[in-house]
């Protein structure tokens, strides 16, 4: 019979780091897209309506484009989102003094 003289203490060591602090808090902010302003909602000029990645609602009357695809307003109204030939567009209808929608 083989009488075993020495006795194997084997140790396995890890071969990736644990979750330490010094890899981790790289997490981006959120970035707030979607719709600001609501149907019949009033706009001041220059307010934003949509924030948006391309062009899932385009700018109607009174609503111009920035670089970064947002929606804002160019006069003071109230906002009207209208489906036109598939398409999500939304408008600025102003207002008179009296409180009413012009046209």
């Amino acid at each position: 019979m083989l009488k075993l003289k020495y006795k194997l203490d084997l140790q396995f060591f890890a071969h990736k780091k644990g979750a330490g602090s010094s890899k981790n808090g790289r997490d981006s902010h959120s970035q707030r897209l979607g719709q600001k302003l609501s149907d019949g909602q009033i706009a001041k000029s220059g307010a934003i309506i949509y924030r948006q990645r391309g062009t899932k609602v385009h700018p109607g009357l009174n609503v111009k484009k920035g670089k970064d695809d947002t929606l804002f307003a160019i006069i003071n109204g109230i906002v009207k989102y209208q489906r036109k030939d598939n398409k999500l567009i939304v408008n600025v209808v102003p207002i008179t003094e009296g409180g009413e929608k012009k046209g």
